[in-house]
């Protein structure tokens, strides 16, 4: 089978918007003096703090966890003293609990932060502790507990392990530089996964504007057969798993499934990286590759950020604002999240810190629909977001879950290609939220 130039069917050609950061090697942030790390970060319940105020804590030391099995510890990125504990509001807009420390400068790191065994020792049971225990979660931009990820029932058989190194978002690039720079990790990290699995398939799935990274990564694979990259049409939104799935097995996840129903599992290749650091350094997620770009930058970078670091901090390393800025998101600008300050911390997720001028923040004049079915064309769940945005701004729910709303992956394909420029990936998500809500109450 040829792996070259796959794809799916739907999606648009977004501007890339790539070229402010694209060749801009990673660098490290200084040293944050203070540090607010949220305990729900993830997908699943919110860890419980294991420190108290006035506490010393080391550089990879756990504060907080939870008992239940969907969630992720928490680990310290800085050496210093806990000031306080309390709820701030996270970039996801959540209000969360919140372990604030100061740093010492000394930069300790603890005692626990400690390579794990060889790989060919590990047992599968084993490496799934040691992600656990490193508190992964996806970093792509869902924040799935990563050891829930790899724990599908025994009656889900897997044969397919995919690393997603898509990065579709226009603007992003931090992906693009850690296959660049790291590919040996990358590599590494999926060949822990596909034993964590008992899988002896594995597959990275590349955009091909990003083919120097593809050659990297070729460069360490070498004449491993388990193991082939694979070139994707630079598409949006290729980067979503059951698209990326879909275009390099042929497999469909069907309507209210997962991956593994068909057989798969997808990892980000950022989060194969951090368990790559997990095995071979005994390094927890404490910290991540952060794009900060966008014309309201004065300075974009691929910036290694610690967990925690507030958004501000960061912008300032990067030059601070061009101009007063007229947006400011976490992630990309299809399915970022707007931000109301930039008094939030970089949490596990935070992947890109994208900032718009205020004439690209402009918002464009909505006009009635004029049925002209683009946004069925491109939709790549193959929905009718027209006729789903009808009801929802109708309120009637009923009829928007009839046209199947909660398929929806909220890609924003159909806002971006319509002329009339409808709100319908807005109201779509208004819908999915009222339908979800109906459902909880019954």
């Amino acid at each position: 089978m040829k792996l070259e130039n796959l794809t799916f069917k739907g999606g648009v050609h977004v501007p890339h918007s790539k070229e402010l950061t694209e060749k801009k090697s990673l660098i490290y942030a200084n040293e944050p003096s203070v540090v607010y790390i949220p305990l729900h970060q993830h997908t699943g319940a919110p860890c419980e703090a294991l420190v108290n105020v006035g506490d010393r804590v080391k550089i990879g030391q756990k504060i907080a966890e939870s008992s239940a099995f969907v969630s992720a510890p928490i680990h310290s990125s800085v050496a210093g003293i806990v000031k306080s504990i309390t709820n701030i509001t996270t970039p996801t807009g959540m209000n969360s609990a919140c372990i604030v420390i100061e740093s010492d400068g000394t930069k300790e790191v603890h005692e626990s932060v400690k390579p794990k065994e060889s790989l060919d020792k590990l047992s599968s049971k084993e490496i799934i502790s040691i992600i656990k225990e490193a508190g992964i979660t996806g970093m792509g931009g869902a924040g799935f507990p990563t050891h829930v990820k790899l724990s599908p029932p025994p009656e889900k058989k897997i044969d397919t392990i995919i690393l997603n190194g898509a990065e579709c978002e226009p603007f992003l690039t931090a992906d693009h530089r850690l296959m660049l720079e790291m590919p040996e990790k990358v590599v590494f990290g999926l060949r822990a996964i596909m034993k964590a699995l008992n899988v002896e398939k594995g597959f990275i799935g590349v955009e091909n504007n990003k083919m120097d990274a593809v050659h990297a990564l070729k460069s360490v694979i070498r004449e491993d057969d388990k193991i082939e990259i694979v070139t994707l049409k630079a598409k949006y939104p290729q980067g979503d798993e059951k698209r990326i799935i879909n275009a390099i097995t042929g497999r469909k996840v069907p309507s209210g499934g997962l991956p593994m129903d068909v057989g798969c599992v997808v990892n980000n290749v950022s989060t194969a990286k951090a368990i790559a650091e997990a095995i071979l350094e005994g390094k927890p997620l404490y910290e991540r590759v952060v794009t900060v770009t966008g014309n309201g930058i004065k300075e974009p970078k691929n910036i290694v950020v610690k967990i925690g670091t507030k958004f501000q901090e960061v912008i300032d390393q990067c030059g601070g604002f061009n101009g007063t800025p007229g947006k400011i998101i976490m992630g990309g600008p299809m399915m970022g999240l707007a931000q109301f300050s930039t008094d939030v911390p970089v949490i596990k997720g935070s992947g890109g810190i994208l900032v718009l001028t205020e004439e690209e923040a402009l918002a464009e004049k909505v006009s009635p629909c004029i049925k002209c079915g683009k946004c069925l064309e491109v939709c790549p769940v193959t929905l009718q977001p027209l006729h789903i945005s009808a009801h929802a701004l109708k309120k009637n729910f009923e009829g928007a879950e009839r046209f199947n709303a909660l398929d929806c992956v909220e890609c924003g394909a159909c806002s971006f290609i319509c002329p009339a420029k409808r709100p319908l990936v807005e109201s779509i998500r208004f819908a999915k939220r009222e339908i979800l809500a109906k459902r909880k109450k019954s």
